[in-house]
């Protein structure tokens, strides 16, 4: 009803987290190591990342995944 969903969680902390960060969606994708068109996708909701992923994307910015996940 009121919760946004996990996808939208994740699309909204990660653009913050990175842009926070002062960095592009290019150099963010190079640090975590996944492709740059992936890491839009996320960004937009469109994708669904294994957590395996969110780890991955956590890592550079230095949060946990969980703070990924977090309202």
């Amino acid at each position: 009803m009121g919760r946004v969903d996990v996808r939208q969680r994740l699309a909204r902390n990660l653009r913050r987290l990175r842009e926070a960060k002062g960095w592009s969606q290019e150099k963010f994708a190079f640090e975590a190591n996944v492709h740059r068109t992936y890491v839009s996708d996320i960004e937009r909701g469109a994708r669904n990342p294994t957590i395996t992923v969110v780890e991955k994307l956590a890592a550079p910015l230095g949060v946990t995944a969980s703070d990924l996940l977090a309202n």
